[in-house]
């Protein structure tokens, strides 16, 4: 089995709580992910995050229909979680949520994500040519999706013009 790692960190202008408030939405991942991928929640709502919460999904890898369903392993509001894959496309994934304050009411959001393609040396022929680059593109999307100050809401008193809204 060859494990991958896929690292991203990104400087957010919203609070950690606001952070972890948004990623740990899993009807987020909706607006932050590609279009191509034809990305939908189906766990109904609402999702109560806790360690052990079941949440499935539908989506498209290359116009092939997938399902993908993913349990939480870690829950640490608002610093991190951990989300793993049930079933879906890899053998293995791994992925750690990440928040820290970096003052001024800013975080800085990591992911760590560490996966697994499975099929042998097929599989990584198809992570050099396909699956790296996949994966890569899909966070660069999101990291563009999330820069937005007006993306990231805030929770409610996480803020001090909270009230003057």
């Amino acid at each position: 089995m060859a494990i991958h790692t896929l690292r991203r960190e990104q400087i957010l202008d919203a609070p950690p709580q606001d952070v972890f408030a948004f990623f740990a939405d899993a009807r987020n991942l909706e607006s932050i992910t590609p279009p191509l991928l034809r990305f939908h929640v189906v766990t109904p709502a609402p999702i109560e995050m806790a360690v052990g919460t079941f949440i499935q999904y539908r989506l498209r890898l290359h116009g092939v229909p997938i399902r993908w369903d993913t349990l939480i392993q870690a829950w640490e509001p608002p610093h991190r979680f951990v989300d793993v894959q049930v079933r879906g496309p890899y053998r293995l994934w791994h992925h750690t949520h990440e928040v820290e304050p970096t003052g001024g009411g800013r975080s800085v959001m990591r992911d760590t994500v560490r996966y697994d393609v499975g099929f042998g040396p097929l599989g990584e022929v198809a992570h050099r040519l396909v699956v790296r680059r996949d994966l890569e593109a899909i966070f660069d999307y999101r990291g563009a999706a999330v820069a937005s100050p007006s993306k990231i809401s805030p929770t409610p008193g996480s803020s001090p013009s909270e009230s003057a809204r």
